[in-house]
């Protein structure tokens, strides 16, 4: 349900540098509201990083983030106001039973406690949670850590939703249930922008692609206009310059 106004996500000339390491290169990208967008990379390319300081965890070197047209930095409140995040090592208050972390949630956000009731049983039962009853998030296996992740990003109904790797260590009928919960919310007007460097899932369910590698975009658009024809994975590795086998190597095996 792509709505060609404001951009969801709007990122413009992000930088981050860690010392002498330039992790993210000067960032451009528009994410189209009702948008399904895959941000691909390899290890290391900077997907984190650059997630990072779009959604307001790191503080950018340069450049500017604006969720639906409000800057994350210099707007936080309105720019949080619209955002659910999972981010990569799912920090969370994780000595906490999963009803207790979706309340505390909740709360911080200022949601009435009748309605953060509510729609924390409905997000614990939909992601299969609600039959772990008052286990704390520690104990949780990583599947399950996130999918509270995914409620706790939910709770409040943002417009945007910023997912790095939501599908990493999650069983195939966890990541079925993941994907209907992620394309019913994009259905209603969400938009969600992902992390992954699993070629299948991307070429699955997203609409629009970005392909970064040594900190910058390397390919962007619509999944068909970044095919072009091809297979998403062989574009991938040319524009990424991954290595092809040629036989030559490892004669011995």
């Amino acid at each position: 349900m792509l709505d060609g106004t404001v951009p969801a996500l709007k990122l413009r000339g992000l930088v981050k540098r860690f010392d002498a390491k330039l992790a993210v290169g000067g960032v451009d990208l528009d994410v189209p509201t009702g948008s399904f967008y895959g941000l691909l990379g390899p290890n290391g390319a900077g997907k984190t990083t650059c997630l990072s300081m779009a959604v307001g965890l790191l503080r950018p070197s340069q450049g500017r983030a604006y969720v639906l047209g409000h800057d994350v930095w210099a707007d936080p409140v309105e720019a949080k106001r619209r955002l659910g995040v999972l981010p990569d090592s799912v920090r969370m208050f994780d000595r906490l039973s999963g009803p207790e972390l979706l309340a505390y949630q909740g709360l911080l956000r200022g949601m009435p406690p009748d309605l953060i009731e509510t729609r924390a049983g409905e997000l614990l039962d939909v992601l299969g949670l609600a039959d772990a009853g008052r286990t704390l998030v520690v104990d949780y296996s990583a599947g399950m850590k996130k999918k509270i992740g995914l409620a706790c990003a939910l709770l409040h109904a943002p417009r945007l939703l910023v997912l790095d790797e939501p599908f990493e260590s999650v069983d195939p009928v966890a990541g079925s249930l993941i994907r209907d919960i992620l394309h019913r919310y994009v259905e209603t007007g969400g938009t969600v922008i992902f992390s992954s460097h699993v070629m299948e899932v991307v070429e699955k369910i997203c609409t629009h692609v970005a392909i970064l590698a040594d900190g910058r975009i390397k390919a962007v658009g619509t999944l068909n206009e970044v095919r072009a024809g091809r297979d998403l994975e062989d574009v991938f590795v040319e524009v990424v310059g991954g290595r092809v086998a040629t036989g030559e190597e490892l004669t011995w095996l």
